[in-house]
């Protein structure tokens, strides 16, 4: 049960939510500097393994394990968001990854590379949890579902920057000064700690003590498991279709980094527009029903997306895909917040979310090894079809709190 150190009337009535405005853009670019720090390896792949010698598949190794350490980040950062509010777990972890990816860039050997990116994936990790409870708090809950999608789709936009970035950086100056770039972060410290105001559903119900705490989280077992399920459906829809398209592109069609950058850029901008679409849908139909609709729309995509014969179907085929993988994800920083309870919303929905992502991580390093078999194409449409009807049934089977009020 959650404790308040509130005792006035005043703390009985329900928190009105201000300042929305910049928690949500602050949220928006941490998640969208996240991703850019995430996709430059993906765009670099081969280029890092040429370097240090090793496979496709051993460099997609160090995907996966940025992906594994991200329940690690959401642990920490997530109970000292319930225990200590939103705003200083923000701060610290944006500070964190920035150092983190910096160095990146100086990595002597695949190793030192190695275990870099593990530090990075418990910064990652961090973000999205404490970023999604303080944006959601704050929004009002009429538009909560269409600026779910804005929040969500930071992370495309973080994409789209990584294709700028490897477009006009790597040519010229190779993979290492992209991650240099990565500093960027550590600025945003400073906006969150000077415009962005702390949670007033967090100071409402924010624990005494460290074993409130547990006890508040252990009582939501059940729901935690759930949602685990969920995100590990999500994250293999979004992961098995992004972090090996760029070497899809490379190893079955031929492109050169300039084009592997621009179509995948270009896939952004749908997933963009359908975080947003599929957000502001699910204020109206709901956030189960918007979920569903687009994994079903995606199983569509999937011939004309991996099998397309002409340079026409694979455009249209990349734009449509991530219109319909993003336009799920839209939805789900809204949906699983408001699953979550008030006490616990720093730490439930951003764990379980990174868990969701322990047990998708080694799907970029499974597509490599299947790719070698076959092709990326057959691989990562087989993938594909798996994951989009599992997290479409996940998602149909559980339930939802459209619109609750938070506080």
């Amino acid at each position: 049960m959650a404790s308040s150190d509130a005792i006035t009337p005043s703390s009985l009535a329900p928190a009105a939510p201000r300042g929305h405005r910049a928690a949500v853009i602050a949220s928006f670019l941490g998640w969208t500097l996240d991703a850019f720090d995430f996709f430059l390896v993906v765009f670099a792949l081969t280029a890092i393994a040429k370097e240090f010698h090793k496979t496709d598949a051993e460099l997609a190794l160090t995907i996966t394990v940025t992906l594994a350490f991200r329940p690690v980040g959401a642990f920490i950062f997530g109970l000292m968001a319930d225990r200590y509010g939103r705003k200083l777990p923000l701060m610290i972890d944006l500070v964190f990854f920035s150092i983190v990816e910096v160095a990146t860039g100086f990595a002597p050997n695949y190793v030192t590379f190695f275990i870099l990116r593990a530090l990075f994936g418990i910064g990652m990790g961090g973000e999205w949890g404490v970023g999604a409870s303080l944006a959601m708090e704050k929004a009002p809950k009429a538009r909560r579902g269409v600026l779910s999608g804005l929040l969500q789709e930071g992370y495309a936009t973080g994409y789209l920057l990584a294709a700028v970035c490897y477009f006009f950086v790597f040519p010229r100056w190779g993979w290492r000064p992209m991650f240099f770039i990565g500093g960027l972060p550590a600025l945003l410290a400073v906006f969150v700690r000077f415009r962005v105001e702390e949670s007033e559903v967090w100071q409402r119900t924010r624990h005494k003590d460290w074993s409130s705490l547990g006890r508040g989280i252990a009582s939501h077992w059940k729901l935690f498991l759930y949602l685990t399920l969920l995100m590990a459906g999500m994250n293999f829809v979004s992961h098995g279709t992004q972090d090996m398209y760029p070497t899809f592109l490379q190893r079955d069609w031929g492109f050169s980094p300039q084009k592997r950058a621009a179509l995948t850029a270009f896939s952004m901008i749908g997933a963009i527009i359908g975080g947003v679409t599929f957000g502001y849908l699910s204020d109206r139909i709901g956030r189960r029903r918007s979920i569903v609709l687009a994994l079903l729309l995606a199983i569509l995509m999937i011939p004309i997306w991996a099998f397309s014969q002409s340079l026409a179907g694979l455009v249209i085929g990349a734009f449509a895909m991530q219109f319909m993988v993003q336009g799920a994800w839209g939805v789900i920083p809204a949906h699983i917040t408001e699953l979550s309870p008030d006490s616990v919303r720093g730490f439930l929905p951003g764990f379980a979310y990174q868990c969701g992502v322990l047990i998708a991580s080694s799907v970029a390093y499974l597509e490599a090894i299947f790719a070698a078999r076959t092709s990326y194409a057959q691989s990562m449409a087989i993938v594909a079809v798996t994951v989009f009807s599992a997290a479409a049934i996940i998602a149909w089977a559980g339930r939802e709190r459209h619109a609750v009020e938070f506080g």
